[in-house]
């Protein structure tokens, strides 16, 4: 009796797999703990609260960090999501050599609609093991953002974070590692103006 395994993929072998053509040009996927998933479309909302988001946050940070929008970063050696948002320590050439690795990540961003238990569970498990220390969800389907901190493991390899905050559209929030900065939530998210 034969049975059927999955093929689980490094970050090298998914990179080798797009160079030989593999996916088509325009494919919206993701390399999550070794498997290749397809994204999901973006709603007009999602779509709205990331560019809002986007221009709020390079109006108050600038050249001070990379700002990275829907771009991949390295996670383990078999993860390669691609977060709305991603603040990445500034790097001399931009990311040219390799994507943004935990260590030189400072916020991961994602806005949620219809992929809300997806980035509760699968992304932010992923998000802690690889030690990510800050993690924001921006809430749309009940209007609020998510606020995870301080990655740790139970031991068992369930992966966490020991703090979750809820912060209200009508209220304002310190960016990590620009303690100075407030970000507006009344200017991000697409019901609030």
């Amino acid at each position: 009796m034969v049975i059927a395994t999955r093929r689980k993929f490094t970050i090298e072998e998914y990179h080798q797999l797009a160079d030989w053509g593999f996916f088509t040009e325009n494919a919206k996927i993701e390399l999550i703990r070794g498997e290749i998933i397809e994204m999901a479309p973006k709603r007009t909302p999602h779509s709205v609260c990331n560019s809002r988001l986007w221009k709020q946050l390079y109006e108050l940070i600038g050249q001070q960090a990379e700002i990275r929008v829907q771009e991949p970063i390295m996670l383990l050696s078999n993860s390669e999501p691609e977060p709305d948002i991603v603040i990445a320590k500034k790097k001399s050439d931009d990311y040219l050599t390799a994507h943004p690795t935990a260590e030189e990540i400072i916020l991961v961003i994602e806005i949620s609609d219809s992929t809300l238990n997806y980035d509760r569970e699968t992304k932010l498990s992923l998000y802690a093991e690889a030690g990510i220390r800050d993690y924001w969800i921006f809430n749309l389907v009940v209007n609020h953002l998510e606020v995870y901190t301080y990655p740790f493991s139970d031991g068992q390899g369930i992966f966490d974070y020991r703090t979750k905050n809820i912060v209200l559209p009508n209220e304002k929030i310190a960016i990590p590692g620009f303690l100075e900065l407030d970000l507006e939530l009344t200017a991000i998210f697409p019901n609030s103006i």
